[in-house]
């Protein structure tokens, strides 16, 4: 859980928040309100997505370094 609180990418998307209630509070009702909230949930979930992959990653590191085999390549 510290993972993703701590998480750069999780902080800012989250702080994204602010703009939009902004937004839904001053602005009009129209197409282009919901486009804000649709846009702030995707970044929140490709932001927890990436947390997700980097603990998935160093997970399968450290079962390999427990084997004492050596790491994958990170470039994928």
């Amino acid at each position: 859980m510290r993972s993703y609180i701590f998480n750069a990418a999780v902080l800012g998307a989250v702080a994204g928040v602010v703009p939009a209630i902004r937004q839904s509070i001053r602005g009009p009702r129209d197409w282009r309100l919901a486009l804000v909230w649709v846009g702030w949930g995707i970044n929140v979930a490709v932001a927890i997505g990436t947390v997700v992959e980097q603990n998935r990653l160093a997970r399968q590191a450290e079962e390999l370094a427990a084997l004492g085999l050596p790491p994958e390549p990170e470039d994928r």
